[in-house]
């Protein structure tokens, strides 16, 4: 495997090598057909001096700077606030009250009418003895909590997902403007041949135009690719919080392996159950199974204990000057028995056993989706890997192929064209080699997003197949 994976490496360094060398001889063509623009030179000037980035440490850092995940974690802080205020509405609520208040009477009699005040202050309490709706709304605030965790996880997750597409999309971008790179300049050197062979004779001036319109094709491609690529990194860049400029690329040969076990069955019926929308959509079921039960509680009565203490005094009366303290105290239960609501509480379980219907029928879309995602997933790594190893065996035959182009070159039996043509052939064999191994991570990935199971490991073991 190991001199496998060298002899692959000093292939694809021979054939860009030999790309950059008859690029360089064809500057002279190239001068003769008119100088163009470099639209990728911007890219690689900008490569040569900056910090380079891996996977792992771009996801490390997208944990602290995207904002979907950031809004993802504040939904979830203001989540957790909800299980406390539903146990508030069964704990002892306390309050203090004050007064002041100025009285003037007058009266038709001029013996009577005088100005008068008084002021108190009491402490009061009410504590629930008998609410069944409160308890139901605590147990469906613990449920909300549980659901606030698996909407964090699965925000994670997608987190996880968004960055290796980006990732990966970038480096594919990448791969197909360094392809048409070489294309164009075997369609350059073609052109040039053309019109040389044009000048001397040899040829009709329909072979230049049909060279010129090649090379015109490959450089509108070229330019957007290059516009491609830079969308590719914004995406990334909005996830990361900056720009990455230089990306560790795939090794030339990576292993890639089966998911295990290498059972669809054993993938769907794990996403059917710990998929994360699935856990979010059972605990919604749950929560509205118990609103059913909430709204049947407002046919009962409740009870509630009721005291307070109450300190006032009195500056006068009506009839009086004299001044004098009132102290009251009391201590009781408060009964509120529900007799009729306007038909308010027949409506909400009617609207409680509708929801809960509907939950019902969200939680087999959910696991319908959950499936489906694995399903999808599962092929996509099994088939993928099968185009992978069809792609290997064509790197292969295209590198024999320039190998015996070169040779026969080296002889005189063919020319620099030839060789051109073999690299072109051997560079786009390589980007499609490389785009299918792309695939088969991200969908490596998917599948185990799909069981709720995608974590940083999965992360670290594709990072691990990276360059250094």
């Amino acid at each position: 495997m190991a001199s496998r994976k060298r002899g692959v490496r000093t292939a694809s360094l021979a054939a860009v090598a030999c790309a950059t060398a008859l690029a360089m001889s064809f500057r002279a063509d190239a001068q003769t057909g008119g100088k163009l623009d470099d639209p990728a030179a911007p890219l690689r000037e900008a490569a040569k001096t900056a910090q380079r980035n891996d996977l792992l440490a771009l996801y490390r850092e997208a944990l602290e700077n995207d904002s979907q995940y950031a809004a993802a974690r504040a939904q979830y802080q203001a989540t957790l606030e909800r299980e406390p205020q539903a146990r508030a509405a069964l704990l002892p609520n306390v309050d203090l009250t004050g007064r002041a208040n100025l009285y003037r009477y007058d009266a038709t009699s001029p013996d009577i009418g005088n100005t008068f005040n008084d002021f108190g202050a009491g402490l009061g309490l009410s504590m629930p003895v008998y609410r069944p709706q409160n308890w139901q709304a605590l147990e469906q605030a613990k449920l909300v909590v549980v659901q606030g965790q698996s909407v964090l996880a699965q925000s994670r997750q997608d987190l996880a997902l968004r960055l290796a597409t980006a990732y990966f999309n970038v480096l594919a971008a990448r791969d197909q403007v360094t392809a048409l790179e070489v294309s164009k300049e075997a369609t350059l050197q073609q052109l040039a041949q053309a019109k040389r062979e044009f000048e001397v004779g040899t040829k009709t001036i329909v072979d230049t135009n049909e060279a010129q319109a090649r090379y015109d094709q490959i450089v509108a491609q070229l330019q957007v690719a290059v516009g491609t690529l830079l969308v590719r990194r914004n995406e990334l860049t909005a996830i990361v919080g900056r720009v990455p400029e230089v990306l560790a690329t795939l090794d030339d040969s990576p292993t890639l392996q089966l998911p295990q076990p290498n059972e669809i069955n054993n993938w769907v019926k794990a996403a059917e159950d710990a998929n994360f929308g699935v856990q979010i959509a059972r605990a919604s079921n749950e929560i509205a199974s118990r609103e059913i039960q909430r709204a049947k509680d407002g046919y009962k009565p409740t009870v509630d204990l009721v005291a307070g203490y109450n300190v006032n005094r009195f500056n006068g009366t009506q009839i009086s000057d004299g001044r004098f303290t009132a102290n009251t105290g009391n201590v009781g239960l408060r009964l509120n028995v529900p007799l009729y609501t306007g038909g308010l509480t027949q409506s909400r379980v009617r609207e409680a056993v509708a929801l809960e219907d509907k939950s019902l029928s969200d939680l087999e879309t959910a696991r319908r989706s959950a499936a489906n995602a694995a399903r999808a997933s599962f092929t996509g790594v099994n088939y993928g890997l099968a185009q992978v190893q069809a792609l290997e065996s064509a790197e292969r035959s295209a590198r024999t192929q320039l190998e015996s182009t070169q040779l026969g070159y080296r002889v005189g039996v063919r020319i620099q064209l030839d060789v051109l043509n073999a690299t072109t052939q051997l560079v786009f064999t390589q980007r499609d080699l490389k785009k299918a191994r792309y695939d088969f991570l991200l969908s490596g990935l998917g599948l185990k997003a799909a069981v709720g199971a995608l974590s940083e490991d999965d992360l670290r073991a594709v990072n691990a197949l990276l360059t250094r």
